[in-house]
């Protein structure tokens, strides 16, 4: 690898003079450092210790993916330490072990892959060359790592990577040689796993906030080579719903809903107006799809948010809501093109960036530019939006290759079979890599992506996704969200602190084996029932009375486990998640809303109305209706009927 090979030639000629008499203990070849972590023992440096090439852009811009991480210690020292901050040394170098293993990050020495390419052509016109300091902080994830190597000005040391997705691939339409690629960046500010991390902050930044770039590089027709200097682009966003709310885990498929719907607070409805200012500053104008179910729990949050957005009376926000599991239900998929017909006039306004720099007389000249962009949003921002923007993407990218002159003015993408896999297979895998980091598993509704249809096979990977999402989103995402806090620098090791912040209280481990004595207890139950003779059991009256006894057990426990389900999730430690408070909780898929001076709108929208639908789904919460009223319920049992 060329890149790789320049890096290590910078990286020999600054490291320090060779010691005489010194004794190699270990060789190591690293292709980059992600930064620098001080813990309790002292400092660590995060090395890059493998990785394999995605593609390649344009002539020498390879975009690569980091496989293999080492972290590495620097002057230790735990002779101070006590046996308690050892353990939690151990715990903290876990957590970050975890977080580098299980996501997906991306980094180039010679592209800018932080910017899109209009924002590279921007540089550009100003005679920039590539450096650090341009990449956008957004998705700079490393960006804390790196603090040490910033202020020591080591700019040669500096990698930006980013976290999220990039797929590059060669390909050829109408006998035109391309190159198709995608990248998607994940924010950093707003970072989190699934239901610790809902809606905005204080400060507008949004969760599992993503900036997709749809790229199509090329050359001019009569070209010999294949240098791509051609590059037509399309931005797409997706956010959480920008208001204040939240979901309460509490071991129930469907946790507990809590919206801030007081518009009349400056807090409430200035989290929303900074973040759309954010965007606008960065993107221009939104054109906001909004896909959540216009009833069951989701409808307050599709109200609020359509209040939100009548409240601002900014002329560059449009709202559009657009229910997709009612639009799209019993699985006409293809309904989704009702959609990209009632956006065509803004998807024509807005365009799309064009780069040219195939003139050898003239500098590179940027001859399009996309002046706004959509965001979609349903409640993760996974599966159904996917589903919709890679759809948008397609309608785009017809007008990209007819433009450049690779279609003609009647010819559609969809007509080439062989692009068209390659296509829907990115975009599937775009789902998958932006929906494990997340919420633990792949993306659901993959198979419509890659097949254009939905099949059975696919509903059942989305039943058995959607199942371990529950178990990944209630007992395991506490320690995912401490290693991602930990690696942003959201939380950093205090020096002086004896308290660790890993140690339980001997009433949650006892109230934490409840689930144990369940399991026991449900499994003596079947053997009395199924296998009596195991236990000698030959009176009637013993059986019946050991089966009682172990089913009254078993019922016990899980009584007990629903009655007191936020007791069992596990929850972040090293940043406590901050819930509403518990007396503003109410039964499973409830509304809260904080504050009683609410616009009238929305107290008849919301207050009213979505008391009336959330009291029907949850007076029949028994019923598996309930999982076609909720998001996750419709991404598992979609194609169920409603009764029972």
């Amino acid at each position: 690898m060329d890149s790789l090979g320049t890096f290590t030639d910078i990286l020999l000629d600054h490291v320090a003079p060779q010691i005489q008499n010194a004794v190699v203990e270990n060789e190591l070849m690293v292709y980059g450092i992600l930064g620098f972590i001080k813990l309790q023992a002292g400092e660590y440096m995060i090395v890059i210790t493998g990785c394999q090439r995605v593609g390649t852009l344009m002539q020498g811009y390879d975009v690569l993916r980091a496989t293999t991480f080492q972290i590495l210690p620097i002057a230790r020292n735990t002779n101070n330490l006590s046996s308690q901050q050892l353990d939690d040394e151990q715990k903290y170098v876990q957590l970050l072990e975890n977080h580098l293993r299980s996501n997906g990050f991306y980094f180039s020495y010679r592209y800018n892959i932080t910017l899109s390419i209009q924002k590279q052509a921007y540089l550009a016109n100003k005679g920039r060359d590539y450096s650090w300091r341009d990449a956008d902080a957004r998705f700079f994830w490393n960006r804390y790592l790196s603090e040490k190597l910033i202020s020591a000005t080591f700019s040669h040391f500096i990698l930006p990577v980013i976290q999220g997705f990039v797929s590059i691939n060669p390909s050829v339409i109408n006998n035109r040689a391309i190159t198709f690629a995608l990248i998607s960046r994940r924010s950093q500010e707003r970072a989190g796993t699934r239901f610790f991390s809902r809606g905005l902050d204080e400060y507008g930044f949004a969760s599992n906030f993503v900036e997709s770039e749809q790229l199509l590089l090329c050359d001019p027709s009569k070209s010999l080579v294949q240098n791509n200097l051609i590059r037509a682009s399309y931005i797409q966003t997706r956010g959480s719903v920008p208001a204040l709310w939240a979901q309460i885990p509490n071991t129930r498929y469907t946790p507990k809903l809590w919206v801030n719907a007081n518009l009349a607070d400056e807090k409430v409805i200035g989290a929303s107006r900074a973040h759309f200012d954010q965007q606008i500053q960065y993107y221009g104008p939104q054109i906001l799809v909004n896909l959540t179910n216009t009833k069951g729990y989701e409808y307050p949050v599709g109200q609020l948010y359509a209040a939100i957005v009548k409240e601002l009376s900014n002329p560059d926000l449009k709202y559009i809501h657009f229910d997709f599991h009612h639009e799209c239900r019993k699985m006409r998929w293809h309904r989704v093109q009702l959609l990209v017909d009632q956006l065509e006039p803004d998807l024509r306004q807005q365009g799309y960036c064009l780069y040219d720099a195939s003139s050898s007389e003239q500098d590179p000249v940027l001859r399009k530019e996309q002046t706004s962009v959509l965001r979609t949003n349903c409640m993760d921002c996974l599966d159904r939006t996917n589903v919709v923007q890679s759809t948008l993407g397609r309608w785009v990218l017809t007008r990209q290759l007819r433009e450049i002159g690779i279609l003609q003015s009647t010819e559609v993408i969809e007509n080439d079979e062989q692009f068209m896999q390659i296509f829907k297979n990115v975009w599937a895998d775009n789902a998958d890599g932006l929906s494990i980091p997340y919420s633990g598993t792949g993306a659901l509704k993959t198979d419509y992506t890659r097949t254009g249809r939905r099949t059975r096979i696919g509903m059942i990977n989305d039943f058995n996704n959607s199942a371990i999402r529950y178990i990944k989103n209630n007992f395991l995402d506490g320690s995912r969200q401490d290693g991602i806090d930990l690696i942003l620098g959201k939380y950093r090791v205090p020096q002086t602190s004896l308290r660790s912040p890993f140690r339980a209280t001997p009433s949650s481990i006892i109230i934490k084996l409840m689930p144990l004595y369940l399991l026991i207890s449900f499994t003596l139950f079947l053997m009395v029932l199924f296998a009596p003779e195991l236990f000698s059991i030959q009176s009637s009256v013993v059986y019946i009375t050991a089966l009682s006894f172990t089913f009254a057990v078993t019922t016990t426990c899980w009584l007990f486990i629903q009655q007191n389900g936020a007791e069992f999730v596990d929850w972040p430690k090293l940043i406590p998640y901050q819930a509403p408070p518990r007396a503003s909780l109410q039964e499973e898929g409830s509304v809260i809303n904080d504050g009683s001076n609410i616009p009238n709108q929305l107290e008849a929208n919301v207050k009213n109305k979505a008391s009336d639908f959330i009291n029907k789904w949850t007076n029949r919460r028994n019923s598996t209706a309930i999982l076609n009223e909720a998001e996750q319920g419709y991404e598992l049992m979609a194609p169920f009927k409603k009764d029972t």
